[in-house]
């Protein structure tokens, strides 16, 4: 059995060990279903949820190991299990709006701050 901690570093969830710890205990990582803690021992077959915003990526082990593996070995440890649509989450473009007002214009009114609001839940990024 490895410690929870060590086998997300190993499988390069983390770049490193106390971030993945720092993780568990955050509360972004559960073992079958149920939050755990960095010092949880996990085993072969068990199901790993790991929120790493914007994505909620989920992994199977395979196989338990202490030490890191090159990127091309992770297949052999953990399967991948992450839903296509969670994973099209990072392709999505970050929208950047910038409304300009003339210069000495001063604060909106309060009509036109209901037309910026407006507008803005016409822009939906999903």
């Amino acid at each position: 059995m490895v410690r929870l901690d060590k086998y997300l570093w190993a499988i390069r969830v983390y770049k490193t060990r106390s971030e993945a710890a720092d993780a568990c205990k955050a509360g972004r990582v559960k073992v079958n279903g149920t939050e755990a803690k960095s010092s949880r021992e996990v085993r072969e077959n068990d199901m790993l949820t790991v929120r790493k915003l914007p994505v909620t990526y989920t992994y199977k082990i395979i196989q338990l190991v202490e030490n890191r593996q090159p990127a091309k070995n992770v297949a052999l440890y953990a399967e991948n299990l992450t839903p296509e649509e969670e994973r099209n989450k990072l392709d999505k473009k970050n929208i950047t709006v910038y409304i300009r007002r003339d210069r000495g214009a001063g604060r909106p009114t309060k009509k036109e701050r209901r037309e910026i609001d407006k507008l803005f839940e016409n822009l939906s990024y999903e």
